[in-house]
């Protein structure tokens, strides 16, 4: 108890220099943590509106499908599989899906298309794919009135046909079982925009693109969406071991859009260099004010030494010091920090320009109030500080009583 008092009594004697160091030190706290909110909390948006697009958390393939994709690498049982992944508690939702490059006839045009059998109830559930619709209505399973199969064919792929909602789409592709796959559907909406990863896609019900392709109950991949994006790498990990085909391939949304993630990881590096600059400049001016106390102290620490005080008792006052400095100043930096944080996290900065990536558009920078953005800085501020002060601490302890007191 001593000690701290003594610690307490030298931060306390120069009243104006320790509230300008405490200052310094909060305006230090509020920048980092107001960084690593906006930091880590426009990027977790970024990322669950990119994964929620049409990614997914995490991906279901048959071998190496993800890098060389196949026809004939195929899912079997995926309704099994499904109801499984179901059952896990950081599964929200799964959705089938078949893929199957057609060549596409509009009334008088034809043109490449990436054709796409899904589950309309599971994709809806697993991506933002039915909020992308532009005109008609979502595909449903089963014939429409008409006798049609319905499809839902991209903006920009029904420019090139010139084709709208109710016409006649017809598709050309090759089945699983080698015959030549030939069908006319019909158009019951237009999704997404010219940006869009939908552009050029046509969306069929699972059940017929399973018919169009003699599928069966094969499909070609299940995307899984989970409770939040950080989960992917874990549940990957835990489905490797205990996974019920050994044929079957996990991958987290880092791997299957790992352009993606590559450029975050070296924006976010970015950001992390701006804030060990900042760290820097607040670590200088602690031991600029670190010093100069201890300077100012000599006398006193000479004192000390003569009536027997040990070196590392001095050691540790100075250190203790420079602890309750930095304390205060977390305090400080934290009650101006935490409002803000959550303002940002609530209402976020509105874009002057957005952001289009892929036909995922990021109009607002939003923050996030987490242990990272709020324990971060705090363990920053405290380790310089501690760091700065381990050389004026080691000098005051190691100075002669006899050059002290005649200083």
């Amino acid at each position: 108890m001593l000690i701290l008092k003594l610690a307490l009594r030298n931060v306390l004697r120069n009243r104006r220099r320790s509230l300008l160091t405490i200052i310094s030190m909060g305006g230090g706290y509020f920048l980092l943590s107001v960084m690593a909110a906006m930091t880590e909390g426009s990027y977790s948006n970024m990322i669950d509106l990119f994964t929620r697009d049409h990614t997914g958390h995490v991906q279901v393939h048959y071998g190496n499908y993800l890098t060389r994709p196949s026809l004939y690498k195929t899912i079997n049982q995926s309704d099994l599989i499904i109801s499984n992944l179901m059952e896990k508690e950081q599964v929200i939702a799964a959705a089938p899906r078949i893929y199957g490059p057609s060549l596409a006839y509009g009334k008088s045009k034809s043109f490449p298309a990436n054709v796409i059998g899904i589950h309309p109830d599971y994709e809806s559930r697993t991506t933002l794919l039915s909020a992308k619709l532009q005109q008609g209505v979502f595909i449903k399973e089963g014939m429409n009135a008409d006798g049609y199969y319905p499809a839902m064919i991209g903006v920009t792929l029904s420019k090139n046909l010139n084709v709208t909602l109710g016409d006649e789409l017809i598709l050309i592709s090759q089945g699983i079982d080698g015959s030549i796959a030939n069908d006319i559907f019909q158009i019951s909406g237009i999704v997404g925009t010219e940006t869009s990863h939908e552009r050029l896609n046509v969306y069929l019900s699972l059940s017929a693109m399973s018919q169009f392709l003699s599928m069966g109950n094969q499909v070609h991949e299940i995307a899984i969406r989970l409770q939040h994006q950080d989960q992917a790498i874990d549940f990957v990990n835990k489905m490797d071991k205990f996974k019920l085909h050994r044929s079957l391939t996990y991958e987290p949304w880092q791997v299957v859009e790992s352009a993606f993630f590559n450029g975050m990881k070296a924006d976010k590096t970015g950001n992390y260099v701006s804030m060990g600059i900042i760290i820097f400049i607040v670590a200088i001016g602690v031991l600029n004010a670190i010093l100069m106390s201890t300077l100012e102290r000599t006398h006193e620490f000479g004192i000390l030494k003569a009536i027997g005080t040990r070196p590392m008792g001095i050691f540790r006052l100075i250190l203790l010091e420079s602890s309750l400095l930095a304390l205060a100043s977390c305090f400080i930096g934290a009650c101006f920090s935490l409002p803000v944080n959550y303002w940002m996290a609530a209402e976020g900065i509105p874009m002057p320009t957005p952001i289009d990536m892929g036909g995922v558009v990021f109009e607002t920078m939003l923050g996030e109030v987490s242990v990272f953005s709020m324990g971060m800085p705090t363990l920053v501020v405290l380790f310089s500080t501690l760091l700065v002060s381990v050389v004026p601490a080691m000098r005051a302890s190691q100075i002669s009583p006899t050059e002290a007191m005649r200083n």
